[in-house]
């Protein structure tokens, strides 16, 4: 006969088990002392708890009820005597009876152990009631008890007779004591894990139970413990996956108490069945039940729902679950709550528009539910009406969820096709409210700080090669901490609505930007710009599809509106007259769609620059750094757009209206500081090949000095454009013509020593003279004598001599021709540096200051043509060096270089002019007296030094060729450490260590006026010796002014004094005994003997 494989397992299993409840039966029963037995009872029930898992593994079908009877009866002594043995093995036997509950009896649990332990159960979690002392269980225990107790009410549930058994009128009790005992480890659970299987027990019992009445008795309690659990601030500490799972479980609690299905007789009972039910009072679910009830449930919700700002996505898709399924199954008996689920919903919905076509979302509720769309329309209205408020709170975070919830709202309206004018109407009116409060609070707290400008892009190297796009820095809520709420803004405005909608809010905006003023305007101007901007940059075919009616009204709206956004931003760029009424917002978003509409346009607005090209220039010269920042990056923007590889050449291109529009405002005397700032930026960004249109330009400038030199600032400012203009044009490569002279250097070169070979060569020039005078003296002998030739010969001859003679004479009498024109840059040039002498006499000293520099700059640049250049210096040398004797330093530093480049330029031409200015005006007693005073601060600064620092310093006379009181020639020699000695015989040595005369110690130092001063005096001596011809007695005079400059680590000054003279350089520098000499040695010659020196 065939062996049941299964028998047979069963067999085997029974045979380990047997031992082992055989062993526990007789530790519980027969063991008089209980604390002795334990350990031996806690092994062997480890032991079987260890078989029950191994089958479970291994063959669950095995374990029947009949085996759970048999394992239960000695497990039953143990929970019988638990409190005479350790906690570990009441836990051990709480595991094995879980065991055999869900794999041993399942649904065929005895309803009468189901009570006994449910109630054995709730007094080990949480003692028994009324006994003193404080009942603290381990927290594996509670964690298995909970566990247990899960498993026993889902077996029991599971069938008809069970679950009847859990309502039982003896049983209610229990029943309620264990759901207390369940709420109380949900809300006060010592861990995450032990509140979770709480929720699990609380889930299974609502389950469990099928009498209604039993469940709405216990509705409050539950419904409260979970809102306690799931509302502030609780829930702040509460884990995620708690969160979650109470959430669930009130879902639950709630849809199986409240749902429509459930309370379905109340909703239906007619109005007068309650007062036959208030008579009787007998039964629970009734209308005031559900109405007092749905009341509650309505402020527990109110608090739970709170929830919706949690971080966590989890908990947020949990708590919309709960609304849509409330809203869905509980339609009718929580409507008085169906607003706050409403709006959580929404707040909640998901931004993906591709959800589960399993799924039933709020969409689809309200297209189930009118009363719902009705909801839905009035929460948005409310959020409309409330973002104004809203944005002037503190919080960020506030502000952004805010309009992050007003654009899913708009999503619905849309979506759902709800249509109506007063929303339409106050969403424009708020936001233009929201942005101004916005506006106000960044303004508040902003301090207009310096952004760092970028250069303009001048190099030759295209924008459109580079791929460098530079964005405007925001004008409006521009701070740091607002710069998420600005994001969220402008996604609010781009995605808030149809196309359609958007263009008739952006008409809404322009109509405000002309009836307000002051931040009301600029912000309407903002909205207006980013609506329209959005509008563009969108392309929604499915709504000019599916909207037939607004097709036409899209296409065409957005650019009529475009086009009027863009004249009124044209029409403020040039109002510069009343720049002063204008915020300087409104012109930076003015210059923001000008720049936008170019990046539309790209070459086709090219046309458009006759406007708006110098308006926005001239914001270069703007006094608010983010106007000028906007400027740059509106310029560059625009070449661009236009394609021109740089701004240059967009000026270049542009140049005639741009030069226009410059000549119109000087011509008109209406123009301003930022205006005369722009023109030197832009002379200064387009470089020389903007100089030849500056004709009218300059023209216009001395008109405008002439009839305006008594405004020292106004005639500053027109002549910083000019030495401008001044700088460019010297450097261009085509100030002078081909075949025109160019510049010839005048500096003195050292003559050359003369050798035998000159000599040599000098005597054959002499006597190659005289070779050649004897030759001519016999041919004109010969002419003289009787003529060897015939007569026709003669004549021949004559003629061809006569012809030689006439080709003389014509060439003689050739008319000398006319020099090469000049180009416009330098006839500019000359016009600018011939106005300069009737200016330099100005009382203001920084504009003669600048005027010197621009002599100094433009004197290279015209000295090549000295027809023209000569007589100009002529000009301008009376009050060129009348400049020199400034009373102001930094004038005299400024009139030496002048006269410096001067000197370079023209050379020889100023000889006659620096000798008379050196004897009759004593240039040279002046060059003295400032030596002097030089002197004077070294000695002053010299002696602050001394209380800190000696020295031992010789000085030399200056003016003196030998030492007081020595009649003898000075010899500078060298000692052994390397100083240089100066004495003679019979004499003490003085030593020289070295160190200027004129500079050093302590004080200023080299930074003194005075000392400046010389060092700019001394540049023009050693110019004066380099460039211009002058007397030896002058010259002698200035190589003892330049003594200073004479030291070993200035070769400049001594290299051009050495050019004109080199032996007097030498003697005067010998006499000082400023040259090393190397100490003689006496020379060696048979019979002779030489003295020692």
């Amino acid at each position: 006969m065939a062996v049941n494989p299964s028998t047979t397992a069963r067999n085997q299993f029974f045979k380990e088990l047997k031992p082992r409840c055989v062993s526990i039966n007789d530790l519980t029963v027969r063991s008089p002392d209980k604390k002795a037995s334990a350990k031996d009872l806690i092994k062997v029930t480890e032991e079987l708890s260890a078989l029950l898992d191994c089958q479970i593994a291994q063959d669950v079908s095995v374990l029947d009820e009949k085996l759970a009877d048999y394992i239960f009866f000695p497990l039953s002594n143990i929970l019988r005597h638990q409190q005479h043995y350790p906690i570990r093995l009441t836990e051990i036997t709480i595991r094995c009876f879980r065991t055999l509950v869900d794999h041993g009896w399942k649904s065929k649990l005895p309803k009468e152990l189901t009570q006994q332990v449910l109630l054995l159960l709730t007094f080990i979690i949480a003692g028994v009631p009324g006994q003193d002392g404080q009942h603290r269980i381990p927290e594996e225990t509670e964690l298995e008890s909970f566990k247990t107790l899960t498993s026993l009410v889902k077996a029991s549930g599971s069938s008809p007779i069970g679950a009847a058994a859990l309502v039982e009128a003896n049983a209610i009790p229990a029943l309620g004591h264990a759901i207390t005992v369940v709420l109380e480890g949900i809300t006060d659970g010592r861990t995450p894990v032990i509140q979770l299987e709480a929720l699990q027990a609380l889930g299974a019992l609502v389950t469990a139970i099928k009498d209604q009445t039993a469940l709405a008795t216990f509705l409050p309690g539950t419904v409260s413990s979970l809102s306690k659990l799931l509302a502030p601030p609780a829930s702040h500490k509460t884990q995620k996956k708690v969160l979650i799972q109470g959430i669930d479980t009130l879902k639950h609690v709630l849809t199986k108490v409240l749902g429509d299905i459930k309370v379905r007789g109340i909703l239906n009972k007619p109005a007068s069945y309650d007062k036959v039910e208030k008579v009787a009072e007998r039964t629970i679910l009734s209308a005031s039940w559900l109405k007092a009830t749905t009341a509650k449930v309505k402020l527990a919700l109110a608090s739970v729902l709170k929830l919706r700002s949690h971080s966590s996505e989890e908990v947020q898709a949990a708590l919309e679950s709960l609304c849509v399924t409330l809203l869905d199954e509980c339609h009718q008996s929580l409507s008085d709550a169906s607003s706050i689920l409403v709006e959580t919903a929404m707040i909640l919905s998901n931004d993906n528009d591709q959800e589960s076509i399993y799924k039933t979302s709020l969409t689809d509720l309200a297209r189930i539910y009118p009363e719902l769309g009705d909801a839905i329309k009035t929460t948005v209205y409310n959020w409309v009406t409330s973002l104004p408020r809203i944005v002037q709170s503190s919080e960020e975070k506030t502000k952004q969820q805010a309009m992050r919830n007003l654009l899913k709202g708009k999503y619905f309206i849309t979506t759902l096709q709800i249509d109506s004018s007063v929303l339409n109407d106050s969403l424009a009116v708020s936001l233009r409210d929201s942005a101004v409060a916005l506006v106000v609070e960044s303004k508040s707290g902003n301090i207009l700080s310096e952004l760092t400008s970028n250069a303009l892009e001048s190099s030759s190297k295209s924008l459109t090669e580079t791929g460098e796009v530079a964005f405007f820095q925001p004008v409006l809520i521009a701070q740091e901490t607002a710069r998420s709420t600005r994001a969220t803004l402008l996604n609010l405005i781009s995605k808030i609505g149809s196309q359609s909608q958007r263009i008739r809010l952006a008409g809404d905006m322009l109509s405000y930007v002309r009836e307000f003023d002051g931040p009301t305007q600029v912000t309407s101007y903002w909205l207006a710009f980013e609506l329209v901007k959005s509008t563009l940059s969108q392309s929604s075919e499915l709504d000019d599809f599916l909207d037939f009616s607004m097709a036409t009204e899209t296409s065409d709206g957005s650019e009529s509106a475009f086009q009027e956004l863009y004249t009124f931003s044209v029409a403020i760029l040039d109002s510069q007259a009343e720049a002063e009424d204008i915020d300087w917002e409104m012109q930076a978003i003015a210059l923001e769609v000008t720049t936008y509409a170019a990046s539309r346009m790209r070459e086709g607005f090219r046309p458009e620059l006759i406007d708006v090209l110098y308006p926005t220039a001239t914001f270069l010269g703007s006094h608010i750094p983010q106007l000028r920042q906007h400027a740059i990056i509106s310029l560059n923007s625009i070449a661009a757009a236009c394609g021109y590889p740089n701004v240059a050449d967009l000026i270049i291109d542009n140049v005639d209206y741009m030069v226009n529009s410059v000549s119109l405002r000087l011509n008109t005397f209406d123009i301003s500081p930022a205006s005369t700032q722009v023109l030197r930026l832009m002379i200064r960004l387009t470089g020389p090949r903007l100089i030849p249109y500056l004709d009218d330009v300059v023209a216009s400038i001395f008109a405008a000095l002439d009839n305006y030199h008594g405004y020292p600032l106004f005639v500053e400012s027109l002549f910083s454009v000019l030495a401008e203009i001044v700088e460019q044009g010297a450097r261009s490569g085509n100030l002078l013509l081909e075949g025109a002279p160019r510049s010839i250097s005048h500096r003195k070169a050292s003559p050359e020593v003369a050798t035998v070979g000159d000599l040599c060569g000098i005597l054959d020039e002499r006597h190659e003279r005289q070779r050649k005078r004897r030759q001519e003296q016999l041919e004109f002998e010969q002419l003289e004598r009787h003529p060897d030739r015939p007569f026709k010969a003669s004549d021949a001859t004559t003629a061809i001599d006569k012809g030689g003679v006439d080709d003389e004479e014509t060439s003689n009498t050739e008319v000398e021709k006319p020099p090469p024109p000049k180009t416009r840059t330098f006839q500019l040039l000359s016009r600018i540096t011939a106005l300069t002498q009737h200016y330099l006499t100005s009382p203001t000293p920084t504009l003669r200051k600048s005027l010197l520099n621009l002599v100094a700059t433009v004197c290279p640049a015209l000295s090549p043509d000295e027809n023209d250049f000569l007589p100009l210096v002529n000009a301008v040398w009376p009050v060129l060096i009348e400049r020199l004797y400034d009373p102001e330093a930094f004038v005299v530093v400024a009139a030496s270089e002048a006269l410096c480049a001067l000197c370079g330029a023209v050379g020889d031409f100023l000889s006659t002019r620096f000798k008379t200015e050196w004897w009759d005006n004593e240039l040279g007693k002046w060059c003295r007296k400032v030596r002097a005073e030089a002197l004077r601060s070294r000695e002053r600064d010299k002696n602050r030094g001394r209380g800190n620092m000696r020295t031992t310093t010789a000085t030399l006379p200056f003016g003196k060729g030998r030492q007081e009181g020595s009649g003898g020639i000075i010899i500078p020699t060298r000692n052994a450490d390397g100083q240089l000695e100066i004495g003679d015989a019979g004499k003490e040595i003085a030593r020289f260590t070295g160190g200027s005369s004129v500079t050093g110690g302590a004080g200023l130092g080299h930074f003194a006026q005075a000392v400046q001063v010389w060092d700019a005096v001394q540049n023009l001596l050693v110019a004066i010796v380099s460039f211009v011809r002058i007397d030896d007695d002058i010259f002698d005079q200035i190589l003892l002014l330049l003594v200073d400059a004479l030291e070993p680590d200035n070769t400049e000054a001594r290299t051009a004094l050495e050019a004109v003279d080199a032996d007097a350089v030498w003697l005067f520098m010998y006499e000082r005994g400023m040259l090393a000499v190397e100490p003689s040695t006496c020379p060696i010659l048979a019979g002779v003997e030489f003295a020692a020196v």
